[in-house]
């Protein structure tokens, strides 16, 4: 669906999606699991939700790390694996590119494959940060200490043989933990507030490949709307902004975002 048909929702219906984007000075992003899976990236829940016969519910928790650390950084080693052989798509690309010549989005993302990032680097490689994403729930290129704080860029493959080859803190010796926001964890404070203040200087949003069933980044979106500010909605299926949404363009980020960004 091109983004001058776009299905009306019931606020601003009259408005075209691509005007509402480009005239706006400051802009929310916020996207989700759909924009990667049209990668290649295994989603976290729905059909093949599955590694091996543990859900991933049941491995994402400090408990299960806790219990079982060499079937948790398996599994972590396993994604790294499939996000490494996936690559920026469309949709990630039009959303660098239109980052990096404009200033006013914020990029809220609750992925943690890296593949936002990717695209930015791969347009641009020394280009401004303002194409970085926020990342609310962390990255998989990423390691933790939870003994000293430390923190590291880390994508590569993952020894999962015994307890002595998982990855290990150099400063204090603790085992390192994926630095990815688990089932019953706090997420970042700094990630919070800079999408809480996005939200809050929003003219419009543009929700890409969730269903907006997860809080609170669910409710950054409708904190624009409560502004009485546009909402813009790209997904193949139904979700929860529909209703609230100014337009919703029905299809896959990479077909319809190069057009509507461009």
């Amino acid at each position: 669906m091109s983004p001058c048909n776009a299905e009306p929702g019931t606020r601003n219906a009259e408005r075209n999606p691509r005007t509402i984007l480009h005239d706006a000075n400051q802009v929310l992003v916020l996207t989700g699991a759909g924009i990667s899976a049209e990668s290649g990236v295994p989603t976290f829940r729905g059909p093949g939700g599955l590694w091996k016969e543990f859900r991933p519910e049941d491995l994402a928790t400090p408990e299960a790390f806790a219990g079982d650390p060499r079937l948790v950084w398996e599994w972590y080693g396993w994604r790294r694996e499939k996000v490494a052989a996936c690559a920026p798509n469309a949709g990630h690309l039009a959303l660098a590119r239109w980052m990096l010549a404009r200033t006013g989005v914020t990029l809220v993302t609750q992925n943690v494959d890296g593949l936002h990032e990717a695209a930015a680097r791969s347009i641009d490689p020394a280009g401004p940060d303002r194409a970085m994403p926020v990342r609310l729930h962390g990255s998989i290129a990423r390691v933790r200490c939870p003994g000293c704080g430390f923190s590291a860029e880390d994508a590569g493959p993952v020894d999962a043989r015994s307890l002595d080859t998982l990855p290990h803190c150099q400063s204090c010796g603790a085992m390192l933990r994926p630095d990815v926001v688990w089932f019953g964890e706090s997420l970042p404070v700094d990630a919070l507030l800079r999408a809480e203040e996005a939200a809050n200087q929003a003219d419009a949003c543009l929700v890409v490949g969730t269903a907006g069933a997860v809080y609170p980044a669910a409710g950054f979106v409708l904190a624009v709307e409560r502004r009485g500010k546009p909402v813009i909605v790209v997904d193949p299926g139904p979700t929860s902004f529909d209703d609230v949404a100014a337009a919703k363009l029905v299809g896959n980020a990479g077909e319809l975002l190069p057009a509507l960004l461009g």
